[in-house]
Protein backbone atom coordinates (compact mmCIF):
# COMPACT_ATOMS: atom_id res chain seq x y z
CA UNK A 1 0.00 0.00 0.00
CA UNK A 2 1.46 3.59 -1.07
CA UNK A 3 2.50 5.83 1.79
CA UNK A 4 1.70 8.91 0.20
CA UNK A 5 -0.61 11.67 2.03
CA UNK A 6 -4.43 11.55 1.02
CA UNK A 7 -4.57 13.02 -2.71
CA UNK A 8 -1.35 13.53 -3.04
CA UNK A 9 0.17 12.28 -6.26
CA UNK A 10 2.74 9.52 -6.90
CA UNK A 11 4.51 7.71 -8.76
CA UNK A 12 5.02 3.83 -9.92
CA UNK A 13 7.90 3.81 -12.04
CA UNK A 14 8.68 0.24 -14.10
CA UNK A 15 11.44 -0.73 -15.64
CA UNK A 16 11.26 -0.30 -19.41
CA UNK A 17 7.15 0.77 -18.94
CA UNK A 18 6.01 4.38 -18.72
CA UNK A 19 5.81 5.61 -15.32
CA UNK A 20 1.98 5.92 -13.55
CA UNK A 21 0.40 8.79 -11.54
CA UNK A 22 -1.69 7.66 -9.22
CA UNK A 23 -3.22 9.64 -6.46
CA UNK A 24 -4.04 7.13 -2.94
CA UNK A 25 -6.37 7.39 -0.32
CA UNK A 26 -5.74 5.52 2.73
CA UNK A 27 -8.43 4.32 4.28
CA UNK A 28 -10.68 1.31 5.93
CA UNK A 29 -11.99 -1.41 3.31
CA UNK A 30 -13.33 -1.80 1.09
CA UNK A 31 -11.13 0.51 -1.01
CA UNK A 32 -12.78 2.03 -3.84
CA UNK A 33 -10.96 2.19 -7.17
CA UNK A 34 -11.76 4.72 -9.99
CA UNK A 35 -11.03 3.87 -13.64
CA UNK A 36 -11.28 6.55 -16.10
CA UNK A 37 -12.62 6.51 -19.64
CA UNK A 38 -10.61 6.84 -22.89
CA UNK A 39 -8.73 9.69 -23.08
CA UNK A 40 -9.84 11.13 -19.99
CA UNK A 41 -7.70 11.11 -16.48
CA UNK A 42 -7.97 11.50 -13.04
CA UNK A 43 -9.13 14.62 -12.47
CA UNK A 44 -12.03 14.27 -13.63
CA UNK A 45 -15.59 15.47 -12.01
CA UNK A 46 -16.69 11.38 -11.04
CA UNK A 47 -13.34 10.77 -9.93
CA UNK A 48 -12.78 13.83 -7.14
CA UNK A 49 -16.00 13.34 -5.95
CA UNK A 50 -16.19 9.93 -5.29
CA UNK A 51 -12.84 10.91 -3.67
CA UNK A 52 -14.23 13.48 -1.25
CA UNK A 53 -17.52 10.96 -0.55
CA UNK A 54 -14.65 8.33 0.41
CA UNK A 55 -12.42 10.56 2.57
CA UNK A 56 -15.72 11.18 4.48
CA UNK A 57 -16.27 7.97 5.33
CA UNK A 58 -12.34 7.06 6.12
CA UNK A 59 -12.58 5.02 3.11
CA UNK A 60 -9.24 4.11 1.02
CA UNK A 61 -9.86 5.11 -2.22
CA UNK A 62 -7.31 5.23 -5.62
CA UNK A 63 -7.42 7.17 -8.91
CA UNK A 64 -4.86 7.31 -11.44
CA UNK A 65 -3.99 7.73 -15.27
CA UNK A 66 -3.22 5.10 -17.81
CA UNK A 67 -0.42 5.38 -19.63
CA UNK A 68 -0.70 8.24 -22.56
CA UNK A 69 -3.35 9.88 -20.23
CA UNK A 70 -2.97 13.00 -17.59
CA UNK A 71 -0.11 12.77 -15.66
CA UNK A 72 1.45 9.46 -16.90
CA UNK A 73 4.38 8.60 -19.39
CA UNK A 74 3.75 7.14 -22.61
CA UNK A 75 1.52 8.43 -25.37
CA UNK A 76 -1.73 8.00 -25.74
CA UNK A 77 -1.43 6.81 -29.78
CA UNK A 78 0.96 4.00 -28.98
CA UNK A 79 -1.53 2.56 -26.01
CA UNK A 80 -3.57 -0.10 -26.34
CA UNK A 81 -6.32 -1.82 -24.10
CA UNK A 82 -4.03 -3.80 -23.28
CA UNK A 83 -1.83 -1.70 -21.48
CA UNK A 84 -4.09 0.10 -20.06
CA UNK A 85 -5.68 -3.54 -18.37
CA UNK A 86 -1.97 -3.82 -17.69
CA UNK A 87 -1.32 -0.44 -15.90
CA UNK A 88 -4.99 -0.72 -14.22
CA UNK A 89 -3.46 -4.22 -12.86
CA UNK A 90 0.03 -2.89 -11.78
CA UNK A 91 -1.64 0.46 -9.87
CA UNK A 92 -4.07 -2.49 -8.12
CA UNK A 93 -1.19 -4.79 -6.73
CA UNK A 94 1.03 -1.68 -5.81
CA UNK A 95 -1.48 0.88 -4.19
CA UNK A 96 -4.90 -1.16 -2.91
CA UNK A 97 -4.97 -3.67 -0.04
CA UNK A 98 -7.92 -6.37 0.76
CA UNK A 99 -11.23 -6.33 -0.79
CA UNK A 100 -12.43 -3.16 -3.46
CA UNK A 101 -15.12 -2.07 -5.44
CA UNK A 102 -14.21 -1.15 -8.98
CA UNK A 103 -16.26 2.32 -10.49
CA UNK A 104 -15.43 2.10 -14.16
CA UNK A 105 -16.38 5.00 -16.34
CA UNK A 106 -17.07 4.13 -20.13
CA UNK A 107 -13.32 2.01 -21.17
CA UNK A 108 -13.27 1.84 -17.39
CA UNK A 109 -16.27 -0.22 -17.31
CA UNK A 110 -14.17 -2.67 -19.70
CA UNK A 111 -11.06 -2.51 -17.38
CA UNK A 112 -12.76 -2.83 -14.08
CA UNK A 113 -14.43 -6.32 -15.72
CA UNK A 114 -11.20 -7.50 -16.66
CA UNK A 115 -9.33 -6.21 -13.48
CA UNK A 116 -12.23 -8.60 -11.87
CA UNK A 117 -11.58 -11.62 -13.96
CA UNK A 118 -7.73 -10.94 -13.30
CA UNK A 119 -8.07 -10.46 -9.14
CA UNK A 120 -11.31 -12.27 -8.50
CA UNK A 121 -10.57 -12.60 -4.99
CA UNK A 122 -10.10 -8.85 -3.97
CA UNK A 123 -12.46 -7.41 -6.31
CA UNK A 124 -15.99 -7.50 -4.22
CA UNK A 125 -18.43 -4.92 -6.16
CA UNK A 126 -18.42 -3.27 -9.57
CA UNK A 127 -20.18 -0.06 -10.76
CA UNK A 128 -19.94 0.66 -14.42
CA UNK A 129 -21.05 4.03 -15.62
CA UNK A 130 -21.69 4.10 -19.33
CA UNK A 131 -19.57 0.98 -19.30
CA UNK A 132 -18.39 0.24 -22.64
CA UNK A 133 -16.91 -3.21 -22.70
CA UNK A 134 -15.78 -4.31 -26.27
CA UNK A 135 -16.16 -0.58 -27.11
CA UNK A 136 -13.48 -0.75 -30.07
CA UNK A 137 -14.84 -3.11 -31.90
CA UNK A 138 -18.75 -3.00 -31.29
CA UNK A 139 -18.84 0.77 -31.32
CA UNK A 140 -15.58 1.73 -32.75
CA UNK A 141 -15.20 -0.69 -35.86
CA UNK A 142 -18.22 -2.31 -36.38
CA UNK A 143 -19.99 1.30 -36.62
CA UNK A 144 -17.24 2.73 -39.34
CA UNK A 145 -17.62 2.82 -42.72
CA UNK A 146 -16.12 0.59 -45.45
CA UNK A 147 -13.85 3.13 -46.63
CA UNK A 148 -12.99 4.46 -42.86
CA UNK A 149 -12.18 0.41 -41.82
CA UNK A 150 -9.56 0.46 -45.50
CA UNK A 151 -8.04 3.99 -44.62
CA UNK A 152 -7.52 2.54 -40.70
CA UNK A 153 -6.08 -0.62 -42.33
CA UNK A 154 -3.93 0.98 -45.00
CA UNK A 155 -2.76 4.08 -42.75
CA UNK A 156 -3.06 2.72 -39.66
CA UNK A 157 -4.67 5.86 -37.89
CA UNK A 158 -7.98 7.66 -38.00
CA UNK A 159 -9.02 11.19 -36.82
CA UNK A 160 -12.57 11.04 -36.32
CA UNK A 161 -13.97 14.22 -34.43
CA UNK A 162 -14.87 13.76 -31.36
CA UNK A 163 -17.99 15.40 -28.87
CA UNK A 164 -15.59 16.85 -26.55
CA UNK A 165 -12.45 18.72 -28.74
CA UNK A 166 -9.54 17.74 -30.02
CA UNK A 167 -10.21 14.21 -32.54
CA UNK A 168 -9.00 11.24 -30.72
CA UNK A 169 -6.19 9.02 -32.42
CA UNK A 170 -7.82 5.22 -33.40
CA UNK A 171 -5.33 3.30 -34.26
CA UNK A 172 -5.23 -0.13 -36.62
CA UNK A 173 -3.44 -1.37 -32.84
CA UNK A 174 -6.26 -0.34 -30.38
CA UNK A 175 -8.34 -2.18 -32.88
CA UNK A 176 -6.45 -5.34 -33.47
CA UNK A 177 -5.33 -5.55 -29.07
CA UNK A 178 -9.39 -5.15 -28.38
CA UNK A 179 -10.31 -8.22 -29.96
CA UNK A 180 -7.88 -10.22 -27.73
CA UNK A 181 -9.89 -8.56 -24.60
CA UNK A 182 -13.69 -8.97 -26.34
CA UNK A 183 -16.27 -10.08 -23.28
CA UNK A 184 -19.72 -9.73 -24.55
CA UNK A 185 -19.22 -13.01 -26.77
CA UNK A 186 -19.32 -15.21 -23.90
CA UNK A 187 -20.75 -15.23 -19.84
CA UNK A 188 -18.45 -13.00 -18.05
CA UNK A 189 -17.36 -14.88 -14.50
CA UNK A 190 -17.70 -12.26 -11.91
CA UNK A 191 -20.31 -13.05 -8.96
CA UNK A 192 -20.45 -10.30 -6.86
CA UNK A 193 -22.42 -7.65 -7.22
CA UNK A 194 -22.82 -4.93 -9.93
CA UNK A 195 -24.68 -1.97 -10.74
CA UNK A 196 -24.61 0.00 -14.36
CA UNK A 197 -25.31 3.16 -14.91
CA UNK A 198 -26.52 4.79 -17.82
CA UNK A 199 -27.88 7.99 -19.73
CA UNK A 200 -30.54 7.48 -22.00
CA UNK A 201 -29.20 10.47 -24.15
CA UNK A 202 -25.77 8.86 -24.30
CA UNK A 203 -24.30 9.97 -28.26
CA UNK A 204 -21.19 7.30 -27.72
CA UNK A 205 -22.42 4.58 -25.73
CA UNK A 206 -26.26 3.28 -26.44
CA UNK A 207 -27.60 2.81 -22.95
CA UNK A 208 -28.59 -0.75 -24.19
CA UNK A 209 -24.87 -1.93 -24.20
CA UNK A 210 -25.75 -2.25 -20.30
CA UNK A 211 -28.44 -4.46 -21.15
CA UNK A 212 -26.37 -6.49 -22.54
CA UNK A 213 -23.55 -6.60 -20.05
CA UNK A 214 -26.01 -7.57 -17.97
CA UNK A 215 -26.81 -10.45 -19.73
CA UNK A 216 -23.36 -11.41 -19.72
CA UNK A 217 -22.29 -11.58 -16.12
CA UNK A 218 -22.83 -14.38 -14.48
CA UNK A 219 -23.52 -12.04 -11.03
CA UNK A 220 -26.84 -12.72 -9.89
CA UNK A 221 -27.08 -8.91 -8.48
CA UNK A 222 -26.84 -6.69 -11.33
CA UNK A 223 -29.28 -4.01 -11.48
CA UNK A 224 -29.36 -1.41 -14.32
CA UNK A 225 -30.27 2.02 -13.27
CA UNK A 226 -31.23 4.75 -16.32
CA UNK A 227 -31.49 8.38 -16.40
CA UNK A 228 -33.97 9.23 -18.86
CA UNK A 229 -32.21 12.25 -20.04
CA UNK A 230 -28.52 11.61 -18.88
CA UNK A 231 -25.59 12.15 -21.13
CA UNK A 232 -22.19 9.86 -21.51
CA UNK A 233 -20.36 11.86 -18.65
CA UNK A 234 -23.56 11.79 -15.89
CA UNK A 235 -21.49 14.79 -14.17
CA UNK A 236 -24.02 16.89 -13.27
CA UNK A 237 -25.20 17.35 -9.58
CA UNK A 238 -28.11 14.58 -9.48
CA UNK A 239 -26.10 12.06 -11.53
CA UNK A 240 -23.00 12.65 -8.95
CA UNK A 241 -25.50 12.28 -5.98
CA UNK A 242 -26.59 9.08 -7.29
CA UNK A 243 -23.14 7.17 -8.10
CA UNK A 244 -22.31 8.08 -5.07
CA UNK A 245 -25.50 7.11 -2.95
CA UNK A 246 -24.57 3.82 -5.36
CA UNK A 247 -21.38 3.18 -4.26
CA UNK A 248 -22.27 4.04 -0.18
CA UNK A 249 -25.06 0.97 -1.13
CA UNK A 250 -22.33 -1.61 -2.20
CA UNK A 251 -19.76 -0.12 0.60
CA UNK A 252 -22.52 -0.76 3.37
CA UNK A 253 -23.24 -4.52 1.80
CA UNK A 254 -19.41 -5.31 1.89
CA UNK A 255 -18.67 -3.51 5.69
Amino acid sequence: MSNTEPGSIAWLARPGLPRLAYRATPGKSPGIVFLGGFASDMTGTKATALEMAARARGQAFLRFDYRGHGESGGRFVDSTVGDWLEDALALFDHATMGPQILVGSSMGGWIALLVAINRPERVRALVGIAAAPDFTQRLMWDGMSEQDREALLRVGILLPPSHYGEPIPITRALIEDGRQHLLLDRPIPFAGPVRLLHGQCDPDVPWRHSLLTAECLTSEDVRITLIKDGDHRLSRPQDLALLIDTVEELTRSEL
